[in-house]
C-alpha cells in the first residue's frame, strides 16, 4: 500500500480519494476547501499541507484540479510538486485540461525523473463514488505500469491511450461526442412531443433502432425511460452544463490548433454556452433539453 498526496478533493476527487482509502492507501489530502478536507479526514484520511509539502511526504500524488492554469501552478510553481516531490514519485493528474498543458507539465516531470500521466476521467459523480470510473492515461509505457494499480482502486476500466497528452486527447474527444449526441437526443425528443409522439414509444424504437447511442440508453434527457437518469430528479447533476462547456471549449481549442474541422463541435459549444448563460450551469448537462423546449 502506498502514501497518496490527493490534490483536489471536490465532487470528484473527494470521494475518488475515499475509494482509495478503502483500498488501504494512506492518504493525505489538500483543498482549498476545509470541508471538503474535514470530509477526507471523517473518512480516514489525513490533513497535509499545501502542494508542495503534500508531494514531499508521499510516494504518489494525485491532482484532480478544475484547468490548466491550476495544474500549471500546481505542478510548476517553485512551491509545487515537481520541484518539492520525492525522487522517483509517481505524479497523475486527473484533471481535464488542454492538451498543450498537459504535455508541457509532463515533460518538466520527465525533466525531473519522476514517471508523470494524465489520467482524465468520464464516468461523473456516480462513477467516482462508486469506484467505475474510466481513466483515459496518457505517457510512457512504463509510467502506465506504474500507475495502472492506483488507478484500478478509484476505476474499472483503464486505457493507455499513448504517450504524453494522449489521455486529455481522448477526453476531449469523447466528450465532444457527447456534447454533440445529448443536443441530438434532446431535440428528437422535443420533436416527438410537438408531433403527439409519446417519448416513451420513441425511446423503445430508438434505443434498439439506428439512433441508439449512450446518450439515449444510459442517460435519456426525458423522465421515465431510464430511471436512473437525472431527468428524473430534476436533473440535479451528475455531470454540471458547466463542465461539459467547459470540455467542448477544449475540444474547440484543439480542433483550432490542429487544423480540424469540427462543425458540430463548434455548434454544441455554442448552443449550451447559452444554455450555461440562462443560469442553469450547475445542472446536469441533459438539462439543455429543457433549454430546446425553450423553457
Amino acid at each position: 500500500m502506498a502514501r497518496i498526496a490527493f490534490i483536489g478533493l471536490g465532487n470528484m476527487g473527494g470521494p475518488m480519494a475515499q475509494n482509495l482509502l478503502k483500498a488501504g492507501h494512506d492518504v493525505l489530502g489538500y483543498d482549498i476547501s476545509l470541508d471538503a478536507v474535514s470530509k477526507l479526514v471523517s473518512a480516514g484520511g489525513t490533513s497535509s499541507g499545501k502542494p508542495g509539502a503534500a508531494a514531499a511526504e508521499a510516494e504518489i500524488v494525485i491532482t484532480m484540479l478544475p484547468s490548466g492554469n491550476e495544474v500549471r501552478e500546481t505542478y510548476l510553481g517553485p512551491d509545487g510538486i515537481i520541484e518539492n516531490a520525492t525522487p522517483g514519485a509517481l505524479l497523475i493528474d486527473s484533471s481535464t485540461i488542454d492538451v498543450e498543458t498537459a504535455r508541457e507539465v509532463a515533460a518538466a516531470a520527465e525533466a525531473k525523473g519522476l514517471p508523470m500521466v494524465d489520467a482524465p476521467v468520464s464516468g461523473g459523480v456516480g462513477g467516482a463514488q462508486g469506484g467505475t470510473l474510466t481513466f483515459m492515461v496518457g505517457g510512457s509505457d512504463e509510467a502506465f505500469v506504474k500507475a495502472r494499480p492506483v488507478l484500478e482502486a478509484m476505476g474499472k476500466t483503464i486505457v493507455h491511450a499513448g504517450g504524453p497528452g494522449n489521455g486529455q486527447a481522448a477526453k476531449i474527444c469523447n466528450n465532444m461526442i457527447l456534447g454533440i449526441s445529448m443536443i441530438a437526443v434532446s431535440e428528437s425528443f422535443v420533436l416527438a412531443e410537438k408531433l403527439g409522439l409519446d417519448a416513451q414509444k420513441l425511446f423503445d424504437i430508438s434505443s434498439k433502432s439506428s439512433g441508439q447511442c449512450w446518450s439515449m440508453t444510459s442517460y435519456c434527457p426525458v423522465p421515465g425511460p431510464v430511471p436512473t437518469s437525472p431527468a428524473n430528479r430534476d436533473y440535479q447533476a451528475g455531470f454540471t452544463a458547466h463542465m461539459m462547456l467547459k470540455d467542448l471549449k477544449l475540444s474547440q481549442e484543439a480542433a483550432k490548433a490542429a487544423g480540424a474541422r469540427t462543425p458540430l463541435g463548434a455548434g454544441a459549444t455554442a448552443i449550451y454556452e447559452h444554455y450555461v448563460g440562462t443560469g442553469e450551469g450547475g445542472r446536469d448537462f441533459s438539462g439543455i433539453v429543457r433549454f430546446l423546449r425553450g423553457e
